[in-house]
């Protein structure tokens, strides 16, 4: 993985990504250069000034993006202030990925990234739905990305893991991918993230067959859906949320790990005792403590061990991928073998572990998003093409 903070795990792979997800390497190589000296302080990691650098660079380059977007949009460009725009939000996010809970900024970063998102999908036409998904006694927001045709579409449900939100999986090119092949896709802030998280204090829970079936109920209702072609998909902790939902909603018609998660305890667990774990962002252990609900460090281990798949994975009845990386630093790749051979009455069970030589190598193919992308959009096509069960 090319790495611009040597040494510095969170920085590197939010870099990386922030060029992954659209944006331009000079702007991201702009941001950066200044918090190369920064990412070497003492426990560069935890150093509330390494931090705050962080914010405020990225802050900086995306309200210059967000200006220049607003100029466009004045000039009467759409398509170009929309791209800006896209931008724009791409930085805003990844300034706010690394700002604590309970720094106030973040709740400003997180409006500045949802109102940038949301001019770049309405200036560019993107087929793109703003709804709220009714769930017990409040709703969920999602994004819902149309497949072009005539006729009720297939369907993905997309969940997500511990820290980026419903935009992210647009920006990923996961939906993009799945219309090209005739499939539309469901993108949830569930509990534990996005909005669900942010606006209404909605922790995550093991009981992910929840999000699925308020989320299948919806898409029955639409005209345009083949209620009988609809899967779940989810990255990283949801390589536990969507085994689990495949397991108890059979209604569920294909199912996605993007990212094994067998046991929660091994990977989130283990990353929550040990300070040198690779982390996805810095301040991992009060975002956890948030993400899972947790009063204390003990409380959130007891939570995190309640993910695991063992008395699960052989519930699961429809076609499962699981997608993993050989070098994924955050998950034992072990995992992924023992998601798949525990799925013994799943009716079609395939294993993808991508290597040095193809590249996707990291956690959830952090270093090279478009090759998983690909392949999982490819996978549910064949699934969707095939003769229903």
């Amino acid at each position: 993985m090319f790495e611009y903070f040597q040494g510095h795990y969170s920085w590197s792979t939010a870099a990386l990504m922030a060029v992954q997800l659209g944006g331009e390497l000079s702007e991201v190589d702009e941001a950066c250069r200044p918090l190369v000296e920064a990412a070497k302080l003492p426990d560069a990691r935890n150093n509330p000034e390494a931090q705050r650098l962080w914010v405020d660079r990225w802050r900086q380059l995306a309200t210059k993006v967000e200006a220049l977007a607003a100029e466009d949009e004045r000039r009467g460009h759409a398509l170009s202030a929309g791209r800006k725009f896209r931008r724009a939000a791409i930085y805003f996010m990844t300034a706010e990925r690394m700002t604590g809970h309970r720094d106030p900024e973040k709740r400003t970063l997180y409006a500045a990234y949802l109102a940038a998102f949301h001019k770049s999908v309405v200036l560019r036409s993107e087929p793109v739905e703003f709804i709220n998904l009714l769930y017990e006694n409040t709703n969920l927001p999602c994004l819902f990305y149309r497949a072009a045709g005539d006729g009720p579409r297939p369907a993905m449900i997309h969940f997500d893991g511990f820290d980026v939100t419903k935009e992210w999986m647009h920006l990923s090119g996961v939906p993009h991918e799945l219309a090209l092949r005739g499939i539309s896709t469901l993108m949830v802030d569930h509990p534990g993230i996005g909005a669900a998280l942010r606006l209404q204090n909605l922790p995550t829970s093991p009981e992910s067959e929840k999000w699925a079936t308020a989320a299948l109920n919806y898409l029955e209702t639409r005209r345009d859906i083949d209620s009988a072609r609809i899967g779940v998909v989810a990255m990283s902790l949801g390589g536990y949320y969507a085994p689990r939902a495949a397991a108890f909603e059979k209604r569920l018609a294909c199912c996605i790990a993007w990212g094994a998660r067998w046991d929660n305890a091994l990977s989130h667990g283990r990353i929550l005792r040990d300070p040198n774990a690779a982390r996805s962002i810095t301040g991992w252990v009060d975002h956890a403590l948030w993400v899972y609900g947790a009063k204390d460090i003990d409380d959130a281990a007891a939570k995190i061990a309640a993910m695991n798949l063992r008395d699960i994975a052989d519930k699961i009845e429809c076609p499962l991928l699981v997608i993993h990386g050989e070098n994924d630093r955050q998950v034992p790749a072990e995992q992924a073998r023992q998601t798949v051979d525990a799925a013994v009455n799943s009716r079609r069970r395939d294993l993808k572990i991508f290597t040095a030589a193809e590249g996707g190598v990291e956690h959830c193919q952090g270093d090279m998003f478009s090759i998983a992308v690909d392949w999982m959009a490819d996978w549910v096509a064949d699934v969707f093409a095939s003769p229903p069960r």
